[in-house]
């Protein structure tokens, strides 16, 4: 019986020190881990910046779509809030290739595609007087973005306005 008592025992203190051991080494997995480093009698310790890890994940957010061609494209939402993108496509021109990767949507119309919709934000201007316009390199586009060609080096975006 007292040695059935002693299994028991031990399996369980084992098991203890496994969960331990697991969360010390989550714990240095998350972005805390130290590391010591001795030079003359000096110890330093750095702490890894699980902040740039965040950052790093979230700018691999803003790459969208595959393909031999990338540009820099540009949201600015009514706050006046930026959110820069990179697409890469083998499409065209800037609306297949946005169309593609989900980040447009509108109605098509008679003068072409009629853009409502950019990064999720809906912008209506029947409710609230407001529109996507399109910018090539910082200035008003004199086409639409359904049949704007994709140049290297030049950088588009939308903007709501009024």
């Amino acid at each position: 019986m007292k040695e059935k008592w002693n299994k028991k025992l031990s399996s369980f203190i084992l098991c203890m020190a496994l969960t331990v051991a697991m969360a010390l080494s989550t714990y240095g997995c998350n972005g805390k881990q130290e590391e010591t480093s001795s030079g003359g009698g000096d110890t330093k310790v750095q702490m890894e910046d699980s902040g740039q890890k965040e950052e790093d994940a979230q700018s691999d957010d803003h790459v969208l779509g595959t393909g031999g061609v990338q540009f820099p494209f540009t949201v600015t939402d009514q706050e006046g809030e930026e959110t820069e993108f990179e697409i890469h496509t083998d499409k065209e021109t800037v609306g297949e290739a946005l169309l593609e990767v989900g980040m447009i949507d509108g109605d098509e119309g008679e003068y072409g595609l009629y853009v409502k919709t950019v990064n999720g934000i809906t912008a209506d201007y029947d409710a609230d007087g407001v529109y996507w316009a399109f910018y090539i390199n910082g200035e008003y586009a004199q086409t639409g973005v359904d049949t704007t060609p994709i140049t290297e080096g030049e950088e588009y975006s939308f903007r709501i306005e009024k």
